[in-house]
């Protein structure tokens, strides 16, 4: 009877100790699991950036990442997003779309970012969104216009506006201000960019009387566009469009003058970079371009922005940098507005969102396409002079 009595209480004594431990267990893995959601809280918020900061587009990439930088330090200096602080993390597609799909695939499966602010160029965008949307992720491309681009799915969103609108802008100011009335078009088909541009502003130009005497496509890589100038200047036009990037418009326009056209010469948003006046010289004053900005306007928001890029950088910003600044500013108040990183939680603030950019003011339409307006740029004297802005 004492052995039974001995074993009873050995047994009830080890029953108390273990339940003892388990309570002591749970009581230190409930530590160890509120200090793990602490540890993530403060993480930092990884934000993906993308643009070409070496290769042919290297000045628009430049600009572009300046902007996502100087965004994101602000509202770091103002205590982050969410109470966490930001982190890009960049990666150069130098404007490559094979780079570009790396680019997007390397930033979401081994950086585990929770959004994505790029590409630049449309090509690089259309190679990019697919990843995005597959994995979902939200992203807005700053200054990709190809209408494709946000076809990709509902993640995808931009902060520029888009061909069609752009290319009937350029077709409305040369019928209506330059009154041109037989105009050649001279584009690099290799691009999505510039072969959209150049389909919206024939279509426009041609809806408004206009005559397109020539519509010149090039291989892109292209350095001499004597042959697709020649045929266009057959036709004795009163003006030339060419929808591409500043590295073939400097030349072309050297090349057209020099075949003896000193009429007009009309582009796209692709113009907007310094090198576009070391490349083409004197040859490019007497021309045009629409744009989504302007330093010269007069709106506080704006000489702000350009007071603040140029301390930081020293130089003006161009149209790149400010679209790559209200880019990035978007996708982080839709993320504070979101009260989450969840990729889906993100993409339903992106679509309400009431922004008022440098660029102008935003909201996205079905489609998540900001509707904006558009400034016409003259160079003159190898400077951009604002000549007039194109509401939609």
């Amino acid at each position: 009877m004492r052995k039974k009595k001995t074993l009873l209480l050995v047994v009830s004594l080890l029953l108390v100790v273990a339940l003892f431990g388990t309570v002591l267990t749970g009581c230190g893995g409930n530590k160890q699991s509120s200090n793990n959601n602490a540890t993530q809280e403060k993480k930092p918020i990884l934000i993906g950036g993308v643009a070409p900061v070496t290769g042919p587009a290297a000045t628009f990439g430049k600009s572009t990442k300046q902007g996502y930088e100087m965004a994101l330090e602000e509202w770091n200096a103002k205590g982050g997003v969410l109470g966490r602080t930001v982190k890009l993390i960049f990666e150069d597609d130098k404007a490559d779309p094979t780079e570009a799909a790396n680019a997007f695939s390397k930033l979401i499966n081994e950086n585990h970012v929770v959004a994505i602010v790029g590409s630049v160029t449309s090509s690089c965008s259309l190679a990019g969104a697919p990843i995005a949307q597959r994995n979902k992720v939200p992203m807005i491309t700053p200054t990709s216009t190809n209408v494709k681009v946000t076809e990709q799915g509902d993640y995808i969103f931009r902060a520029c506006f888009i061909d069609p609108f752009q290319g009937t802008v350029a077709a409305k100011f040369l019928y209506n201000n330059l009154k041109a009335r037989k105009v050649g078009v001279i584009y690099d088909i290799g691009q999505d960019y510039n072969a959209g541009l150049a389909e919206s502003f024939k279509k426009k130009f041609e809806s408004l009387g206009g005559q397109i005497i020539a519509y010149e496509g090039y291989p892109d890589g292209t350095t001499d566009f004597n042959t697709q100038l020649t045929k266009i200047l057959d036709g004795k036009p009163d003006a030339i469009y060419s929808p591409n990037y500043y590295n073939d418009d400097g030349l072309i326009a050297k090349q057209a003058r020099s075949l003896g056209f000193n009429g007009p010469i009309v582009g796209g948003d692709g113009w907007d970079s310094p090198d576009l006046v070391k490349i083409g010289g004197d040859a490019v004053n007497n021309c045009y371009f629409t744009n989504h900005f302007s330093k010269e306007s007069k709106e506080e928001i704006v000489q702000n922005f350009v007071k603040k890029y140029e301390d930081k950088y020293g130089e003006a910003p161009d149209a790149l940098a400010a679209l790559g600044y209200d880019g990035m500013n978007i996708m982080l108040t839709a993320i504070q507005n979101a009260g989450s990183t969840d990729g889906e939680a993100i993409k339903d603030a992106l679509k309400n969102i009431d922004y008022q950019g440098v660029t102008g003011h935003i909201k996205f339409d079905e489609n998540r396409n900001p509707i904006k307006s558009a400034v016409i740029l003259k160079i003159e004297n190898g400077k951009q002079v604002y000549v007039t802005t194109i509401n939609p």
